[in-house]
């Protein structure tokens, strides 16, 4: 028989309290059951821990030991435990670009009040899952496809797309552009995480070459410094304003779609919530969401 923890709580209670009377007050059992705990845990040692008579009840030299060792195990089981709850209190969304753009906050400040102690934590990740399948987050908001059977997806809203535009470039002045504006101009891309593909321009009057990009700030960069210009998500309009960047909606470009994702093995115990609060968000007056 091995040592267990309850063997070793109970050593500690007779120490700290100082007889077998009153650490089984404070372990809320019988005297019986705590000198027969003790018993096993002598057992299960080899060795005696406590030396007891009628008058006495002190230590042995290796009781002296294991009790060391005992209270060092209880502090970190006890450190795992709030590790745990801890982990369990928090939800962390994954995001590769912009988490749920001006729904961010809003979501956030609601879901904390209607779930004390715990909290929403957007966790960026420039990964094609935004961090689900690398295990840094517990869900994630994709705003493009992921053909990965372990996964599920859901549906929370739409956004319009934004063109993201140098602050001197001839199409900055408009209030909004369309695609064929995008024709013979350079379109930076991030092929792994972004929103902008091939498909947005179906025949011709596409644009002339494609800047391949890793990650928002990259995108932002070249776009700031007239080397390219971008197509994204309101969301990202919306989170990452930069200076010399300005953004204006494609009016006839489709929208995309903003999808929550999970493991399907082992979804969130919060999951069903989080699709309510955020569907709301999107349905809102001045929200998007689809049909």
């Amino acid at each position: 028989m091995d040592a267990e923890l309850r063997h070793l709580r109970t050593l500690l209670a007779v120490v700290d309290e100082g007889t077998f009377t009153a650490a089984a007050a404070a372990l809320h059992t019988s005297q019986a059951s705590v000198s027969r705990t003790v018993a096993a845990l002598e057992r299960a040692l080899g060795a005696r821990v406590l030396r007891r008579t009628t008058r006495e009840l002190a230590l042995t030299t290796v009781g002296t030991r294991v009790v060391g060792h005992a209270r060092r195990v209880l502090e970190e089981v006890a450190a795992m435990q709030r590790a745990a709850t801890e982990a369990r209190a928090d939800l962390r969304v994954g995001y590769a670009w912009a988490a749920l753009g001006r729904h961010t906050t809003a979501v956030q400040r609601r879901w904390s009040d209607s779930h004390p102690g715990s909290a929403l934590v957007f966790v960026q990740s420039n990964t094609p899952t935004a961090g689900l399948t690398e295990g840094a987050v517990d869900v994630s908001v994709l705003r493009r496809p992921v053909p990965d059977p372990r996964l599920r997806t859901a549906l929370l809203g739409e956004e319009r797309r934004y063109a993201a535009l140098a602050a001197d470039d001839v199409l900055a002045g408009r209030r909004s552009v369309r695609l064929g504006d995008f024709a013979g101009r350079t379109v930076a891309v991030d092929v792994r995480t972004g929103t902008t593909t091939d498909e947005l321009w179906p025949g011709p009057g596409g644009p002339g070459a494609v800047r391949t990009v890793r990650g928002v700030d990259e995108w932002l960069t070249v776009i700031a410094a007239g080397q390219a210009v971008g197509v994204t998500a309101e969301a990202t309009a919306r989170q990452h304003p930069r200076p010399g960047v300005v953004y204006r909606p494609v009016r006839d470009a489709p929208p995309v779609a903003v999808r929550l994702a999970w493991w399907a093995a082992s979804p969130p115990a919060e999951l069903e919530p989080l699709l309510q609060l955020v569907r709301e968000r999107y349905a809102a007056p001045g929200g998007r969401t689809s049909s």
